[in-house]
């Protein structure tokens, strides 16, 4: 999963990513749902809406990925119906919550040190292959992967991986491995 802010970052991912989500904190409602409305129309890989069910609806978006303390899951599914719900998670009771509440996948982490999770502590790789093995809907990883640790993570039992830098970053965007099943 490739998280960008702005559509043609979207479209620059979508070369390698089998999923996107759009997250753009600092934008306004109009800026997010016009950067994912265009991406929507235009990727060849479906979209996520971080935290807003109402701009996922409105975009066409295949879901919205929620943070861990967001609303709760039954109220985006009753919004969102069949459409994609995910979960951010940081812990193996949250991850259970998570899929308990019927979330269709957990994002977990994060599991190296990263920095857009600062100030939070690496969880490790171990704990990653625990909440993989514990859980019966696709993990993801997200704290740190690299290209060189891509592996590891699919090692652990994880579905993919969810990232920022390995997608935007310019000295990244030359990787060409493959991308797993939740990449």
């Amino acid at each position: 999963m490739a998280i960008v802010t702005t559509a043609s970052a979207g479209m620059r991912a979508a070369k390698r990513a089998t999923i996107l989500q759009v997250r753009a904190p600092q934008s306004t409602a109009r800026d997010i749902e016009r950067e994912a409305s265009a991406l929507v129309a235009a990727s060849p890989v479906p979209v996520v809406v971080s935290s807003r069910c109402d701009i996922a609806l409105a975009a066409g978006a295949a879901g919205v990925h929620l943070p861990e303390h967001d609303i709760p899951i039954v109220a985006a599914r009753t919004l969102m119906g069949e459409r994609l719900v995910g979960r951010s998670v940081h812990s193996l009771e949250s991850a259970l919550r998570a899929e308990a509440e019927g979330a269709d996948y957990v994002i977990f982490g994060p599991v190296w040190a990263s920095a857009s999770h600062r100030g939070s502590a690496p969880a490790g790789i171990s704990a990653l292959a625990q909440v993989a093995r514990a859980l019966h809907i696709p993990v993801l990883a997200i704290g740190g992967v690299t290209e060189l640790r891509v592996a590891e993570c699919h090692a652990a039992g994880a579905a993919g991986y969810a990232a920022i830098g390995m997608f935007t970053s310019p000295r990244n965007l030359r990787f060409r491995g493959d991308p797993g099943v939740f990449a």
